[in-house]
């Protein structure tokens, strides 16, 4: 059971004048500029909402890529630091597979989720990022199907066009135009695939399936460096570490801090750090056999008192496992468990009902909304949270977890690496 269900780490009552944030996208090949003219629109669009100030300008001459955030809310202005970890080169490399490849993965992975027994167990969390996941099957062998059928229809057309006067040679006519039709029609599906995001969600789960949950060794080495960059902000002249993980990112982000913690130590003075999961998608990774690595990380950073761990989601978010505490459903609950405290963003109360119809059917904008503007704000905002003068610790420290959260342990691989 959790020890503590409220927000309590050290010096929680420190007032923030200066701040590291370190993002840590989803599975995203895009480059992360994204994320910055994201976070200049919609903190934009929340300041006005709010009432307060925020301004952006992008880093020059750094390594990493980022942006610098000045904000003014309640009075006391803050300076914020951002650096996104990329490894959308990773997502980019995972990604460039032929057509045959792609469904190849397709069966590979239904294999492994089904063979696992995970896909069961994870339906009995959440539905809907289950749905999310078994989209990617049904449309790609949707296309698969109606290019079987444009290649056979074209095949029976040709063959009764040419056949009386050529015979065979007209059938096989017929069938090689077919097959020509409904190659060139995958490869238009392919090519559109940012409207049916259908081969990008295939990679999504395959990446993570094709090692039964282990990291893959190019993903390992990119964590050791982005443990390197939060471990160098920690000891620089900032309040506050605020590691930022969301959807896929979240798991990564809990990997990267355990590694921290584990290897380095807890800060004794400095610092602040804290960790905010948004949308997590933690068990399509931890359910799988082989996870022993994210499982031990999930185990060691719930008991750890150096970190403030703050998991937000929606259940109006059908790509994410809203409201599971991702450790105690992966089944590696310790019994000091601290962490993570668990709550809603509440998109049908934190978006007017304009707002909510509006997005309500676009599934993958909705994923983001963690990351957006609220026009209807209550205790969930993004920008206070990464640019206001409250350490996360503070901010929440009188918010208990939501009531519907959900704990029950539910994973059937509980072994750990640590």
């Amino acid at each position: 059971m959790v020890k503590s269900q409220k927000a309590t780490a050290m010096s929680s009552n420190q007032t923030i004048a200066k701040r590291r944030v370190f993002y840590i996208p989803g599975y995203d090949p895009i480059h992360p500029r994204r994320y910055r003219e994201l976070y200049r629109s919609e903190g934009a669009a929340q300041a006005a909402i709010s009432g307060y100030e925020i301004a952006l300008k992008g880093q020059a001459g750094r390594k990493t890529y980022g942006w610098d955030v000045t904000a003014t809310i309640d009075g006391q202005t803050v300076s914020s630091r951002f650096d996104v970890l990329v490894w959308s080169d990773i997502v980019r490399d995972s990604m460039a597979t032929s057509i045959l490849a792609t469904y190849t993965q397709l069966f590979k992975t239904a294999y492994i989720y089904m063979s696992t027994g995970a896909l069961w167990r994870l339906m009995r969390l959440r539905k809907g990022p289950v749905i999310t996941a078994l989209y990617p099957v049904v449309m790609l062998l949707g296309q698969l199907a109606l290019a079987i059928a444009l290649a056979v229809l074209l095949g029976l057309a040709g063959g009764a066009l040419l056949g009386p006067a050529m015979g065979v040679v007209g059938d096989v006519i017929g069938y090689t135009i077919g097959i020509g039709a409904a190659y060139a029609l995958m490869r238009w599906f392919k090519k559109k695939d940012g409207r049916f995001f259908a081969y990008y969600l295939m990679h999504d789960y395959a990446y993570g399936a094709s090692t039964r949950g282990a990291y893959a060794n190019p993903l390992e080495r990119r964590l050791a460096a982005f443990k390197v960059a939060v471990a160098d902000a920690l000891n620089s002249d900032v309040d506050e570490v605020l590691v930022v993980g969301h959807s896929s990112g979240a798991h990564l982000g809990v990997s990267v801090l355990a590694d921290l913690l584990r290897e380095d130590g807890p800060p004794a003075t400095g610092p602040q750090l804290a960790f905010l999961t948004l949308g997590q998608v933690v068990p399509m990774l931890s359910f799988l056999p082989d996870a022993n690595r994210l499982r031990g990380d999930l185990r060691y950073l719930s008991g750890h008192e150096a970190v403030c761990w703050i998991d937000v989601s929606a259940p109006g978010d059908g790509c994410a496992f809203a409201l599971c505490d991702p450790v105690a459903v992966t089944g590696v609950a310790p019994p000091d468990q601290r962490w993570p405290l668990v709550f809603s963003a509440a998109f049908t109360k934190s978006l007017s009902a304009e707002r909510w119809k509006e997005l309500r059917w676009r599934f993958f904008r909705l994923h983001f909304q963690y990351l957006c503007a609220f026009d209807r704000p209550r205790d969930y905002d993004y920008f206070q949270i990464t640019a206001g003068p409250l350490a996360l610790a503070t901010r929440y420290k009188d918010r208990g977890p939501s009531k519907s959260r959900i704990t029950s342990p539910i994973n059937r691989y509980t072994g750990t690496s640590s």
